[in-house]
């Protein structure tokens, strides 16, 4: 039996350059297979397809085909988030450039545990959050999953710091993974602000503070889940600085306008924060995952270091080698940083706030559209690049069913969100290439399959 070839070493781009073409000739007929967003037929018709296509995941005796059955199969079977009509969640379409700076991660698998298994991606993932941090006011960030990740080690740091009776205080509108951070870190009952406008009232805010005994820790949103409103961050901050409060920030969206000059100023205030959540795979066009945690205080990541003597032994720290087990809760990490990086580099700040600008503009030109038609109501007026809007009239449920009909039918990809009592539908414009015809396209299908 021959061995199978191996993706890094001497031979590895040899052992690669055909199994790409592979793979990127099933990813076009997969694509083409599907012909619109979302595959047709809904749960049960896509599980039936996928387990008739790949058959027994682990035969007997391999198959070399393998590789083009089931990348097709998953792209034939895909949410495609570069489809346009494909809008429902903060799920970007990658950059080319960032997926493939990706595969080399994938080929030379590096694991940022260690420098002896990352030198040269520990480094560039220093460089990496210095400047990010640097761009957002702070003074140093650690590489997460995402968001939820990002959150987590915020109250971790704050719990750190403050001790385990530290209460959480957020919005309504506040990220769920917030107070299930707070769950999973056994601190107190979080306290749990209405937000009936959709963003943390600083009255509120301000009466809690006077009222619930400390430590606090407030959790203010830059880009909410369902319509991406920001807080009042400067009026937030001011509160937690006059109450002796802990600040977090949740711009795990709304963050990527910070490389738009056009944009930035929503963020004002945002450097105030004790520390910052940032995620790329939203508004900065990344392949799953890239997120950030930002401190203020660098010294407040040292609650994470931990010691494990095959990793990061004290006579090697002595001796200079970087000690990377403090820099995240995981132990193997791959090295996400890389194709961040690789995008920063390749548009400059300049051309990633281009795309950012590009895909605002694309949501206030679909609000203009809903507000135009007699028969769709626009909630508000986008904040950053979500629109929330329902056919005039129409019930929770009939809203429920038109989108739950077009997913089903494979023709557009809409979230929903409840606000003001109502249900709405949601469309989240992360696609810097639509086009002004595709938004009229997605206006057309929600009022074509809406029962009446």
């Amino acid at each position: 039996m021959s061995m199978p070839p191996l993706a890094s070493g001497p031979a590895g781009p040899d052992a690669l350059r055909p199994l790409l073409t592979t793979v990127l000739d099933a990813l076009a007929t997969g694509t083409r297979a599907r012909g619109g967003p979302l595959p047709a037929g809904g749960p049960q018709a896509v599980a039936t397809r996928v387990r008739d296509a790949i058959g027994d995941v682990l035969p007997e005796h391999g198959d070399p085909h393998a590789l083009a059955t089931l990348v097709r199969v998953l792209a034939e079977g895909a949410a495609d988030p570069a489809h346009p009509l494909c809008a429902a969640h903060r799920h970007c379409p990658p950059l080319a450039v960032a997926t493939a700076a990706d595969l080399a991660v994938c080929a030379l698998n590096p694991s940022l545990d260690s420098w002896d298994q990352a030198p040269a991606a520990s480094e560039l993932e220093a460089l990496l959050t210095r400047t990010l941090a640097a761009r957002a006011g702070m003074a140093d960030a650690l590489v997460t999953t995402g968001g939820t990740e990002a959150n987590q080690i915020a109250l971790l740091l704050a719990r750190e710091t403050h001790g385990p009776a530290l209460r959480l205080v957020c919005g309504a509108n506040a990220h769920h993974s917030l107070p299930r951070a707070a769950w999973l870190l056994g601190l107190p009952e979080p306290v749990i602000i209405p937000t009936p406008t959709g963003t943390l009232d600083p009255t509120a805010l301000a009466h809690t503070l006077t009222t619930v005994p400390g430590p606090l820790l407030v959790a203010a949103t830059a880009g909410t889940t369902d319509a991406g409103l920001i807080d009042p961050l400067p009026a937030i901050a001011a509160l937690t600085t006059t109450h002796g409060a802990r600040l977090h920030i949740d711009a795990a969206y709304g963050g990527g306008l910070l490389f738009s000059d056009r944009h930035r100023h929503r963020l004002t205030g945002l450097d105030t924060a004790h520390t910052l959540t940032l995620d790329l795979h939203k508004l900065g066009w990344q392949p799953v995952a890239a997120g950030l945690l930002a401190a203020r205080d660098a010294h407040d990541l040292t609650a994470l270091h931990h010691h494990a003597d095959y990793l990061n032994a004290d006579d090697d720290t002595e001796a200079g080698l970087p000690d990377l087990l403090g820099r995240s809760l995981r132990t193997t990490r791959r090295p996400d940083a890389l194709k961040i990086a690789v995008t920063l580099k390749t548009l400059g700040r300049i051309g990633l706030g281009a795309l950012v600008d590009q895909v605002c503009a694309h949501a206030h030109e679909f609000a203009d559209l809903v507000t135009a038609h007699p028969g769709f109501e626009l909630h508000a007026p986008p904040t950053i690049s979500t629109v929330l809007f329902r056919p005039t009239g129409a019930t929770d449920e009939t809203v429920a069913e038109t989108r739950r009909h077009l997913l089903t039918h494979g023709r557009a990809v809409l979230g929903r969100a409840h606000l003001d009592g109502r249900l709405w539908l949601k469309a989240t414009l992360l696609n810097p290439h639509t086009r002004p015809h595709d938004l009229t396209t997605l206006l057309d299908l929600v009022e074509g399959n809406t029962p009446r």
